[in-house]
């Protein structure tokens, strides 16, 4: 009889802390969907790794701007770059995992089929991983920002913290850092130019790119204009009174 009382108190407990930690997510989620994000656990992770290697600057770089602060060819270089099918699907690109998958099996160098929703989901509330724990909690929140946010939202949060160089979070700071403007001013080739580095802002550099970088952003550029350039994303931008 003990044993059974026993055992059905852990049972309740453990549905109590699913359900505490399910309430959870949802306020945080819903609290980040009008309010930017402080910082986020991979700014943290890189703010400590600035301070061991000892460098002369190890502060972060992040200001958070609105969609409407920005110049609208920032949004369509990272749909171009990173996820042509964003406006399309529901957080997962299927298609795309299957082939990174498939890609991943006959190759040392791994490659991800994440959407922007998912690096949303992942740099905003979780830690750098692959283990599978992480997809699995990764999958839980994109679901979540697709639901509670919509596009604007996960666009308008991926472009304020995504790292594009060095400890330089966001298309603002990026912005100021390497054009000496801010991110409304900023052109086609220079909105192509960060979303080239993206898949690896501290090996590639906006500010002396290489040949490869260079030629990632003249792909991207013309990603840009096959998709029919800014009035692309147009459905999911600010109204023109609001900019």
């Amino acid at each position: 009889m003990i044993k059974k009382i026993g055992l059905r108190q852990v049972k309740l407990l453990f549905i109590k802390l699913v359900l505490t930690l399910f309430l959870l997510s949802i306020v945080w989620v819903l609290l980040y969907r009008w309010v930017a994000p402080p910082a986020t656990l991979h700014m943290v992770k890189r703010r400590a790794e600035a301070g061991k290697a000892e460098k002369d600057d190890p502060t972060i770089a992040y200001t958070f701007v609105p969609l409407e602060e920005m110049s609208p060819q920032l949004p369509l270089a990272v749909v171009a770059s990173e996820d042509q099918l964003f406006l399309q699907h529901h957080g997962f690109d299927f298609q795309a995992i299957l082939d990174a998958f498939q890609r991943n099996q006959e190759s040392s160098k791994i490659r991800g089929g994440s959407t922007i929703s998912q690096q949303v989901a992942k740099n905003v509330f979780l830690w750098h991983g692959r283990s599978y724990l992480r997809k699995a909690v990764e999958a839980y929140f994109t679901l979540l920002i697709e639901v509670l946010w919509g596009k604007e939202r996960i666009l308008e949060v991926y472009l304020n913290i995504a790292e594009m160089g060095d400890g330089i979070f966001g298309v603002e700071a990026a912005s100021q850092q390497f054009f000496g403007k801010p991110a409304k001013a900023v052109g086609r080739q220079e909105s192509a130019l960060l979303a080239a580095v993206l898949p690896n802002p501290i090996k590639y550099s906006a500010k002396n790119p290489s040949s490869y970088v260079r030629t990632r952003r003249r792909r991207i550029a013309r990603a840009m204009n096959n998709l029919g350039g800014a009035t692309y994303i147009e459905a999911i931008l600010p109204p023109d009174d609001e900019q």
